[in-house]
C-alpha cells in the first residue's frame, strides 16, 4: 500500500489542526510520549514537526506533505508546492501580519532609516533578504523570545515581529513602521511527491476536505416545516449557498387539510438568532438548527 507521509504542526497550530482534520473526516490521536500521532487512515503516516521546520522537511522529501505557516516557508525560502491556503476563523488559524517595529519615540519612520542598525527577529533569513532588496545594510540577530521587550529596553533598534491586531505591540510602547507580509497556514507538498499520481490525489483529497471543513466552520444547517401559503414569503427570507431545498411533507394535505413543505438551507451562524423569530412569525414550525462538518 502507498503511504503519504504527512507533517502535523507541533505547537500553537497543533490543536486547531487536529480539530480541523476531525471535521474533515480523519481522527488524529496525539500522545505526549510520541512524535507519531495515530490516524484512522492506513494510507497516511503522521509526524509531529514544529511549524518552523516543516517546510524544510517537506522540501527535502522527509515528508510528502505538511501544514505550516506561509511565514516559515518564506523564512526557509523553501521550494515546495502550495496545495491550498487554510484560513480558519479560530484564533490559531487566523491570518497574521509580520511587521517592522520600533520604540514609540524612535526617529525611524521607514526601513531605510535603519541603515547600520540592529534588528532582532525569529525571521532572520527573510529579514536579511528584505533589507538586502532595499540595499540597506543592517545587523539582524535571532531572537529566542520576548522580542518586544528587546526593543522596549533598547537592546536593539528595531524588531520584526508577528501580530494580529497590534495591541501587544502598542501595549509595550512600540510603534509599527510598516507591514512586511501577511501569513496564514498552508498545506504544502514535496515537489517530487506532487508528481506521483497517487500522492498528488491523496494530497488533493486532504486539501478538498480540509477546505470543506473550513467553509462549514461559520455555517449551520437549518430546516423547518412551512405551510404552502407561507412558502414564498419564508423562502424569500432565507439566505443560502444556492437555493433552499424544498420538498412536500408526506400526505399532510390529506390528513390535516393544509399542505406543508420541508425547507432546508445552509446559512451563516450569526444570522440564525435574528432569523428564527422572523421565520416563526411568518408561519414556520418545527425549526431545527444543526452544526456542519464540511461543505464541499
Amino acid at each position: 500500500m502507498s503511504i503519504l507521509k504527512l507533517g502535523i504542526p507541533k505547537g500553537s497550530l497543533q490543536d486547531a489542526t487536529v480539530e480541523l482534520f476531525r471535521k474533515a473526516g480523519w481522527k488524529i490521536s496525539v500522545s505526549d510520549r510520541s512524535y507519531f500521532p495515530s490516524i484512522d487512515d492506513p494510507a497516511i503516516r503522521c509526524s509531529l514537526v514544529r511549524a518552523q521546520e516543516m517546510a524544510r522537511y517537506v522540501e527535502d522529501g522527509t515528508l510528502d506533505a505538511g501544514l505550516t505557516g506561509k511565514d516559515w516557508i518564506l523564512e526557509n525560502d523553501s521550494q515546495v508546492e502550495v496545495v491550498s491556503d487554510l484560513i480558519y476563523a479560530k484564533a490559531s488559524f487566523r491570518p497574521t501580519r509580520w511587521v517592522l517595529v520600533v520604540p514609540q519615540d524612535s526617529p525611524v519612520h521607514s526601513p531605510e532609516d535603519l541603515r547600520g542598525k540592529r534588528i532582532a527577529t525569529e525571521l532572520v533569513n527573510y529579514t536579511k533578504r528584505f533589507f538586502a532588496t532595499k540595499q540597506v545594510p543592517v545587523d539582524v540577530e535571532f531572537s529566542w523570545g520576548a522580542t518586544e521587550a528587546k526593543a522596549a529596553d533598547g537592546l536593539v533598534d528595531a524588531i520584526v515581529e508577528v501580530t494580529e491586531t497590534g495591541n501587544t505591540i502598542r501595549a509595550n510602547g512600540l510603534r509599527i513602521v510598516c507591514d512586511l507580509f501577511e501569513s496564514n497556514p498552508q498545506l504544502i507538498a514535496n515537489r517530487r511527491a506532487w508528481t506521483d499520481a497517487w500522492k498528488r490525489d491523496k494530497s488533493e483529497q486532504i486539501s478538498m476536505l480540509l477546505q470543506g471543513a473550513l467553509r462549514a466552520e461559520s455555517k449551520v444547517g437549518i430546516k423547518m416545516n412551512v405551510p404552502k401559503e407561507k412558502l414564498q414569503s419564508v423562502i424569500s427570507m432565507i439566505p443560502s449557498l444556492t437555493a433552499p431545498t424544498v420538498s412536500p411533507l408526506f400526505q399532510t394535505g390529506q390528513l390535516h387539510g393544509v399542505e406543508w413543505y420541508a425547507v432546508e438551507s445552509v446559512i451563516s451562524e450569526p444570522e440564525v438568532r435574528e432569523l428564527i423569530p422572523r421565520l416563526i412569525k411568518q408561519g414556520a414550525a418545527g425549526i431545527i438548527e444543526y452544526p456542519l462538518n464540511k461543505i464541499v
